[in-house]
């Protein structure tokens, strides 16, 4: 049964959520019920197939490994050793690795026998624990928190992507009934915008405009066609993942837990740094605070740069090329990391010049509307790379065979 998928899985869903608005009302949160619950729709998602396995052997390697990095880090006498850390870290990466090489070493078998969906979500979270548990910010990972928080099965298979800090103090945070009321209705509320975006906006796109004109782009990739597919390609993936991620976030909240926002009008950003401040908000600044961030520090405390303007340069191509390389081990995702960053450079480097050359930009609505207008195109741009039309179409070109997307 796919995650959100078909009316029939939201017929089984809302059936099961039952019991838990029954219990939050009278302030209980059943978390018995919530671990079946868990269960349940993990095995009529996944039970039909190997990845049940898959996603159980993961659990078991992910919390064996977090348990003996927590029992190192708080030993008495313990030196909280890089090595030790970094072993850690690429041990709890390298299911994923696996999984997102596997497509390029054998095309013609690229699902992985250890790889399930979500797991790219999954492994963030685990990452993200072990590196709060280097801070010192975790002091104890009960292992029920932790298993629950990694299996949430509302964000498991397309995020957004959550703390374990912050989904533990909901967990533990006394069920109050006002406050539960107006989360059940913000819930049902983002769960019909998700039906807007993804059943109806999303798939008008798809149907009628996205599929005739990829074809069209590859077939003959002329400015007009391939500038019409990046704006229907980044159209239709905002509605199909923001519509994924309200049902999530819907469903969260239906069970008593705040998942974070992940969209913010993502296309009224004024700014690439605005963009990524309102786009899968989530995987950005777990992109930011984990990678960015810990590598602009390391190259400070190194001195490999004199100047701050190199070293935050560096952060951005750096962050922003594993990005792609997250998304998959093909040249268009690279290129669409390594655009994103050129972008952040640019738009940094602009910033600095019209401060040395004391230009004063008067902030108003027609400015504002501009800054949108070029934000906008820029991003669709970096949609038209991530979605392989380009690069489909100079193989094309080139003699090769190859298959046209089925967005």
């Amino acid at each position: 049964m796919q995650p959100y998928g078909t009316p029939a899985y939201f017929i089984w869903l809302g059936l099961a959520l039952i019991p838990l608005v029954i219990a939050h009302a009278y302030g209980k949160k059943w978390m018995g019920y919530q671990v079946l619950f868990t269960l349940a729709f993990l095995w009529l998602t996944f039970g039909s197939t190997m990845s049940i396995w898959s996603i159980l052997g993961f659990g078991v390697f992910e919390t064996l490994l977090i348990k003996l990095y927590e029992h190192y880090r708080t030993r008495e006498g313990s030196a909280n050793k890089t090595w030790v850390f970094v072993v850690a870290v690429l041990l709890s990466i390298a299911p994923l690795f696996v999984v997102k090489l596997t497509p390029v070493i054998d095309p013609a078998h690229p699902s992985s026998i250890i790889g399930f969906l979500g797991i790219s979500y999954v492994t963030f979270k685990t990452v993200s624990t072990i590196l709060e548990i280097r801070d010192g910010l975790i002091k104890a990972l009960p292992v029920k928190d932790f298993l629950y928080f990694l299996y949430f099965y509302p964000t498991i298979s397309s995020g957004p992507i959550d703390r374990f800090r912050r989904f533990q103090k909901d967990m533990q945070t006394p069920v109050d009934r006002e406050k539960y009321v107006e989360k059940l209705g913000k819930g049902i509320f983002f769960i019909f915008q998700g039906f807007l975006y993804n059943f109806i906006i999303g798939y008008l796109i798809q149907t009628y405009v996205l599929h005739g004109v990829a074809i069209q782009a590859v077939q003959n990739p002329g400015f007009v066609n391939m500038a019409i597919s990046a704006y229907a390609y980044g159209l239709y993936l905002f509605f199909n993942f923001a519509g994924y991620s309200l049902f999530a976030i819907g469903i969260s909240y239906i069970m008593g837990i705040d998942t974070p926002i992940n969209f913010n009008k993502p296309f009224l950003a004024k700014s690439i740094h605005d963009f990524w401040q309102r786009w899968h908000m989530s995987l950005s600044f777990w992109f930011r605070d984990f990678v960015f961030m810990r590598f602009v520090k390391f190259m400070m405390v190194k001195r490999w740069f004199k100047q701050m303007t190199t070293t935050s340069n560096v952060g951005y191509l750096v962050n922003m090329t594993i990005m792609g390389f997250w998304h998959g081990f093909t040249p268009y995702y690279v290129a669409y990391g390594i655009y994103h960053a050129l972008l952040m450079i640019g738009y940094d480097w602009w910033t600095r010049f019209k401060k040395k050359r004391k230009i004063k930009i008067p902030d108003n609505r027609w400015t504002r509307a501009v800054s949108i207008f070029i934000t906008f195109n820029a991003v669709m741009i970096g949609f038209l790379i991530f979605s392989g039309l380009p690069w489909t179409a100079l193989q094309r070109a080139l003699g090769m065979h190859v298959e046209i997307p089925n967005f």
